[in-house]
């Protein structure tokens, strides 16, 4: 007997690497042929433990969050978070088979004769977010504890801790986190409370932290105000704050309890109390905000990889439904308000992960010192951080809206990836904050014209019909103007910050979209771009007639191994 096709789809144990053709062949791109020859594999294992085992590992994680115990059972006071076993599975895949917290900061791993490129690590994250996001938080705050200590950090404290930091010896691991929250100081920095008096070589801090993600870990990077300090910004400092101290006592802060989160279960999130807990001045004294924002950045790019990953999912899993499962004696992707919905899916996703790696490459460029690279990605990462985790929230409730009734049962991903998508919009900055720093970026660190340059070089190094290349020329020039006089007013525009600032992503993704499809040939990519050009950043009227001409496109587009016409290396109705 023949079995019956089940009328609902399930891509559960998809290899997830292997599904996203995009991917594969951006890759070569950003990671150069070598490196990414090199891991082709571990991508495509990461790929299926990604879509089964890891998926499976996840939804048992969130379903049952970690708990706080002050005491142990003979009453001794021993502060300890209890983590289920599935998210301790996760954390071993993570930091220590694939090394993620470690592989921008030393050789060796994944078999590598040296450190990876930002982008080779955000590739292997994108892939694994897309089963786990709350653990991402743990891995980007170790990595870019490592970043920041390397950075600022004494000789000494480096020496002692980054071996810590960046082995793949589960058991020796030192986890990473950032306390720089208090209940009167969110986003203003300025306001922080938290006391530090000096203690021979070291400091004693004092205060609260009002949320504290990865509470336990061994290592922490603490915002305070050292006794005597003036008042504002300029009397912050950063301190490394241990867990334990030399002598194998627990430090002097206790967590207080553990958040009752909406999303991020299966990772802690406490409040902390410091009761004069011993920590060592990082840097330079009265500079901590300044170099406390280095590891927030690195942060909040980490945000805009999970922010993309999210969206991937949602994609991958909307897309799948609606190729399998059947309506009205059609399949769901066949009729044409799903094909609408289904597109503006895509495009934010592609957006996003376009961003990703323009930004993770001019990260890499800055590191190595190149001139004006650390400027594009100061601007860069707060364009992603903005505007792809704004996304998030939208691909993924509108991804569960395919899935229909399945997709708001926690059985299926949808909900947490629902969830979980909430977050990047308010760690590390919310929108209104992370928008005013984009123009902050370009006062401070002149970073629009190193913009232009850029977006300029992409555009010179694609092949694009002369009308296609005035209208992104046109926008392109608009978009400049238009942010450099928000910038020039000085906080008197700030009301038009966001709008901007999404503006400024959209040209960037466009263009750097349309440059990705001459580099690889892909006729269905430079479609893509143009469609951001022409939906986010042409003139459009509510109430005109709908272009009938998408549809031949459309139906290309969301088909998976799918060609679209090669005219689209040429040109599209703009107008």
């Amino acid at each position: 007997m023949t079995a019956v096709k089940h009328p609902v789809p399930d891509a559960q144990g998809s290899n997830l690497f292997q599904a996203d053709t995009e991917l594969q062949a951006l890759l070569p791109i950003y990671l150069g042929a070598e490196l990414c020859a090199h891991l082709q594999p571990h991508l495509d294992r990461l790929g299926a433990l990604a879509g089964g085992l890891l998926d499976s590992l996840a939804l048992t994680a969130d379903k049952n969050p970690p708990t706080l115990e002050h005491r142990s059972r003979s009453g001794i006071d021993a502060q300890r978070i209890v983590k289920h076993p599935a998210y301790v599975e996760l954390e071993k895949v993570v930091f220590s088979d694939y090394g993620l917290a470690a592989m921008s900061h030393r050789p060796g791993v994944l078999g590598w004769p040296s450190a990876m490129p930002a982008a080779a690590k955000y590739a292997l994250s994108y892939l694994f977010v897309q089963a786990e996001f709350g653990l991402c938080c743990p891995l980007s705050m170790t990595d870019s504890l490592a970043r920041t200590l390397r950075k600022f950090g004494d000789p000494a404290l480096v020496s002692r801790h980054l071996p810590g930091l960046t082995t793949q010896d589960f058991d020796a691991l030192q986890q990473g986190a950032m306390f720089m929250t208090e209940q009167g100081a969110g986003s203003d920095v300025a306001a922080t409370t938290t006391r530090a008096e000096p203690d021979g070589g070291s400091f004693l801090l004092h205060g609260d932290k009002w949320f504290c993600s990865n509470p336990d870990a061994a290592l922490a990077m603490v915002l305070a105000r050292i006794a005597g300090a003036p008042a504002g910004m300029a009397g912050v400092s950063l301190f490394l704050l241990p867990r334990k101290l030399d002598d194998g006592s627990a430090n002097a802060y206790r967590i207080l309890r553990l958040k009752d989160k909406l999303g991020t279960r299966s990772m802690a999130s406490g409040e902390i109390r410091f009761e004069g807990a011993r920590a060592w001045l990082v840097g330079e004294a009265g500079r901590g905000f300044q170099q406390m924002a280095d590891m927030v950045n690195n942060s909040r790019l980490s945000n805009g990889m999970r922010a993309a990953g999210l969206m991937r999912r949602a994609c991958f899993e909307a897309l799948y439904v609606a190729q399998q499962r059947q309506a009205f004696g059609r399949r769901l992707i066949d009729l044409p308000l799903m094909r609408r919905q289904l597109l503006k899916l895509l495009l934010p996703t592609e957006q996003a992960r376009t961003m990703l790696f323009q930004t993770a490459e001019a990260l890499r460029r800055a590191d190595a010192g190149e001139p004006g690279a650390y400027a594009l990605a100061r601007i860069l990462t707060p364009l992603i951080k903005f505007r792809a985790c704004r996304d998030a929230r939208k691909v993924t409730g509108d991804a569960m809206e395919v899935r229909g009734g399945c997709g708001y049962i926690e059985e299926w991903s949808d909900p947490r990836l629902v969830r979980d998508a909430h977050l990047g919009s308010i760690w590390e900055g919310t929108s209104n904050i992370v928008a005013l720093d984009v123009f902050r970026a370009i006062r401070r660190e002149a970073a629009l014209p190193v913009l232009e340059t850029h977006l300029r070089t992409l555009l010179a190094q694609t092949p694009l019909h002369a009308q296609v290349r005035e209208r992104f020329e046109q926008r392109l020039a608009l978009g400049l103007a238009r942010a450099q006089q928000v910038a020039d007013a000085k906080g008197q525009a700030d009301a038009a910050a966001r709008q901007t600032a999404s503006s400024l992503y959209h040209l960037c993704t466009a263009i750097a979209m349309a440059w990705e499809a001459g580099r690889t040939g892909s006729a269905r990519r430079m479609r893509l771009a143009q469609l951001v050009l022409r939906h986010r950043l042409m003139p459009q009227d509510p109430l005109a007639a709908l272009d009938d001409g998408d549809e031949p496109w459309l139906a290309a587009l969301l088909e998976p191994e799918s060609n679209a016409p090669a005219e689209a290396l040429d040109a599209i109705a703009l107008v």
